[in-house]
């Protein structure tokens, strides 16, 4: 497969952007585009970390400078057998 990125998360865990899912957060979530560097850094050091039931994890970080409605960055990842991959990335005004 093809990644954009591989980088560990707050947990020393592995986590990969597939250029597929690149393409997908481009075509869903355009906002996030100029964000490529924060995603690494939201994963690496998260302000929020939330577990879900199905084995996601959502990570967060602050953007002061965003509009209001938009100042949440939250990375979303679907680990398998302890390794992470970024299904999508979008701008939010609540936190996960």
């Amino acid at each position: 497969m093809d990644w954009m990125f591989a980088v560990k998360d707050c947990t020393g865990r592995l986590i990969h952007l597939s250029k597929q899912q690149w393409k997908h957060i481009a075509r869903k979530h355009a906002a996030v585009l100029p964000y490529f560097e924060e995603i690494k850094l939201t994963i690496k050091h998260p302000i929020i970390m939330k577990q879900t039931f199905d084995d996601t994890a959502l990570y967060a970080n602050y953007f002061k400078e965003r509009h209001a409605s938009e100042r949440f960055l939250v990375v979303a990842v679907k680990y398998l057998n302890n390794h992470g991959i970024i299904i999508t990335a979008y701008f939010t005004k609540q936190s996960p």
